[in-house]
């Protein structure tokens, strides 16, 4: 018995009047049968991407990253990060024979002699700035929306930690032309390294080699800016984008969208036309803004000299709430045994703010314990469906807002002519008192907007008309919603919240309940008690209106 074998065919087996395959196709079936391009494509390029504004923010967030990695390429060829001492001797007329850092004097340099350095380093502050911007947008329409639940838990912590990282690069970026306004804020972080109690000051010659300023703090900040934060950025967006791609997208209810599905345009061509248009957009509205207002304009401002302090210096707008949170601060100082000093002036706010940007992070691994909602969501929520979260979202950003108004309590007592004084304790008193009026305010409102949604869907819509019926009752005329907007106002899922049970058990006998699991009951009826949700219209409800009783 014999068998046979079919052997590869080479290039001699081919016909001989076979024409060659065009160079590109050649190409492709080459890299197709190495790396497996053509399966892979044909499994991802159909992908569909939901069709509405609010997914733009984590776009203009990847674009202006996209854009700070080409910029900051161009300024790093000419940027010296060194803290040497030369004399100026550059284009800049009013600094000349001045002392400074080669770091300051290339940063003139770039400004004032590389052939389009000023517009270039424009761009990336300004690129930075909304870079943040978007990442904070972004992930508030995740927050109020309820994007993070399962199975996107994994996915916020990656877009919490590219939040994170993108102050401290935006504190390390800002902090390398070594001017006078750096120079500030860098102060600023060592005399906030020192509060530490007992390794403040061992942290303190760990990072800065010495006494401060030192001369290794530009170098180290620049290795720290270009290298190991962009990097490990870098990686966050990808892991961040694979994910987006295996849990896929989250979209808004309506009819045909189920838990099971994605609706909306296809990647190619579709969604890759819009996208490339958005990125070509956003890069240049931010090189029209860059072009046409000005940011940092250092060589106003001059080199660092640590006797030399402006009393206006005011951090980027992302760091302006940890700038407030020390203003706002009372100086207070206690000396233990031993010799330590703890300076709660700094030392509360250095607990606080890593406890703000915290509580952002944790917050649907928090939720998820209090609801024990353990279901898949891909149908983002409706921020009045959900009033507690809505409400605690809009009392984080309160605090926020609260505590960067104490951080440029100056500014704004100069310009309003106000009392410097009368806004710090405002800020005080505000940042414990405005973030929970805040909460039950937007609470009500969203409870609100429930029961007007309820009503529309009893009752339909007003028209503004009025009619008077045969025995004298004026009445106002309402039109049936659609059948797509009805199923918008009712497809949100309603718990029940959850109960420790009865106190006694068949036997008369108390039980003993868990003291956790009587909080989380509790903090379960804040999400879906009473007072939280308003019951949806039933199906019964609904026909017996419609049907004519009681209905207008």
């Amino acid at each position: 018995m014999s068998t046979a074998t079919e052997s590869p065919k080479t290039t001699a087996d081919a016909p001989k009047n076979r024409g060659k395959a065009p160079a590109g196709e050649r190409v492709a079936d080459w890299a197709d049968g190495r790396l497996g391009i053509y399966s892979l494509a044909k499994a991802n390029m159909r992908k569909i991407f939901p069709d509405h504004w609010s997914f733009l923010l984590g776009e203009i967030c990847l674009y202006s990253f996209v854009i700070l990695i080409l910029t900051g390429v161009y300024l790093t060829l000419f940027f010296v990060p060194s803290m040497a001492e030369v004399e100026y001797h550059g284009s800049f007329e009013p600094m000349q024979g001045l002392l400074m850092s080669e770091a300051y004097a290339s940063a003139l340099d770039i400004n004032f002699e590389v052939r389009g350095g000023l517009l270039v380093r424009q761009i990336h502050h300004w690129a930075a700035l909304i870079f943040v911007v978007g990442i904070f947008l972004h992930m508030f329409r995740v927050f109020f929306t309820g994007a993070f639940r399962k199975p996107r838990e994994v996915n916020w912590l990656f877009g919490f930690l590219l939040l994170v990282l993108a102050i401290f690069t935006g504190l390390t970026g800002y902090s390398l032309p070594d001017d006078s306004l750096s120079g500030i804020g860098i102060r600023l972080m060592e005399a906030a390294i020192l509060a530490v109690p007992v390794v403040g000051s061992y942290l303190q010659m760990f990072i800065f080699g010495g006494e401060f300023p030192g001369h290794d703090i530009i170098p180290r900040f620049f290795v720290t800016h270009v290298l190991l934060l962009p990097g490990i950025m870098l990686g966050l967006v990808v892991a961040h984008l694979i994910l987006i791609v295996y849990h896929k997208h989250t979209h808004y209810a309506g009819p045909g969208r189920t838990n099971e599905n994605v609706v909306g345009y296809p990647l190619l061509p579709v969604y890759m036309a819009k996208a490339g248009g958005f990125f070509f957009l956003v890069f240049g509205v931010i090189t029209m803004i860059a072009a046409t207002v000005t940011i940092n304009p250092i060589w106003l401002l001059g080199p660092y000299r640590p006797d030399q302090v402006s009393t206006d210096a005011q951090p980027d707008w992302y760091l302006g709430f940890s700038e407030g949170l020390v203003r706002m601060m009372p100086g207070w100082e206690w000396v233990i045994p031993g010799g330590y000093t703890l300076n709660f002036g700094l030392l509360i706010p250095l607990a606080v703010f890593p406890a703000m940007l915290a509580v952002i992070g944790l917050y649907p691994f928090f939720e998820s314990w209090v609801t024990k909602d353990k279901r898949e969501h891909h149908i983002a929520q409706r921020p009045r469906n959900s009033p507690t979260r809505t409400g605690l979202g809009v009392a984080w950003l309160t605090a926020f807002g609260v505590t960067t108004i104490g951080g440029g309590n100056d500014l704004f007592a100069v310009h309003f002519n106000l009392s410097i004084n009368a806004i710090t304790w405002f800020c005080r008193i505000g940042f414990f008192v405005l973030p929970v009026l805040a909460f039950f305010i937007t609470r009500r409102i969203c409870m609100g907007l429930q029961r007007r949604d309820r009503d529309k869907v009893l009752h339909g819509r007003e028209t503004g008309i009025i009619k008077r019926l045969p025995h004298g009752e004026f009445v106002e005329v309402h039109q049936p919603l659609p059948q797509d907007q009805l199923h918008v106002l009712t497809s949100h899922d309603q718990a029940t919240p959850m109960e420790v049970g009865p106190e006694t058990d068949e036997n008369g006998v108390r039980r003993r309940i868990n003291p956790v699991e009587r909080v989380r009951a509790r903090l379960s009826r804040t999400y879906y008690g009473e007072q939280a949700q308003i019951p949806k219209p039933t199906s019964e409800e609904y026909h017996e209106i419609t049907s004519g009783h009681g209905h207008h």
